[in-house]
């Protein structure tokens, strides 16, 4: 069976996910209501962690010692990553949050280098094939995949009516530039429930239909 596929994003009153400070205490500590089997994100969101991981060890040579390993109670990470470009899956998979890292390839994706470490799943011609992700995903036991976007990843699900329900973290700031996190039109949506934080940040969650 296809898993349960929960999307979850932080957002400005005017829909950006970006140029704002979000609460990412409060957004991570609402994920672990899900309990995920699978953390399926983009390559955009993997790189720029990437970019802060490597920050951290240039500013202090003992960062790669402290890193908090394998995280084995964790979830899989599954990064979809259609044109090749993350290059540091030992090091996400060493940050303490993930269980393991799958590359998620087309059958169009540049050669990249051996990496006799990580798992890979190729699927699709020039894009991943994101439906029979899931289908295999499911097929290896995931019963929730949580997507962690800045929200193209989740727009293409929304439109291929694979996402089953959507939880918006929305923090009182406009800020007035950039493309609004889904440009997706015709989504049907239940509420399931709303609560206000400290602040001012509103946690939404509904059933896609």
């Amino acid at each position: 069976m296809r898993p349960h596929v929960v999307a979850q994003v932080a957002v400005s009153l005017d829909g950006r996910t970006a140029g704002f400070d979000a609460d990412l205490a409060r957004y991570y500590a609402m994920a672990t209501l899900w309990q995920e089997d699978v953390t399926l994100a983009g390559a955009d969101t993997i790189l720029a962690q990437e970019s802060v991981v490597r920050g951290v060890c240039r500013a202090d040579p003992e960062g790669e010692a402290r890193r908090l390993g394998v995280r084995e109670a964790g979830p899989l990470l599954a990064v979809v990553d259609s044109r090749g470009r993350v290059r540091e899956w030992d090091a996400l998979r060493q940050l303490g949050h993930w269980s393991d890292v799958l590359a998620l390839y087309a059958d169009q994706t540049p050669a990249r280098p051996p990496d006799a470490t990580t798992r890979e799943l190729v699927t699709g011609y020039e894009q991943v094939d994101l439906e029979e992700v899931l289908d295999r995903l499911g097929e290896r036991g995931a019963r929730v995949v949580r997507v962690e976007s800045g929200g193209e990843l989740i727009a293409v699900l929304l439109e291929l009516g694979l996402v089953d329900e959507l939880a918006l973290l929305v923090h009182p700031v406009i800020v007035g530039e950039g493309q609004p996190w889904c440009g997706t039109t015709g989504v049907r949506l239940e509420h399931a429930g709303t609560e206000v934080f400290a602040g001012g940040v509103i946690w939404s969650r509904y059933c896609v239909s």
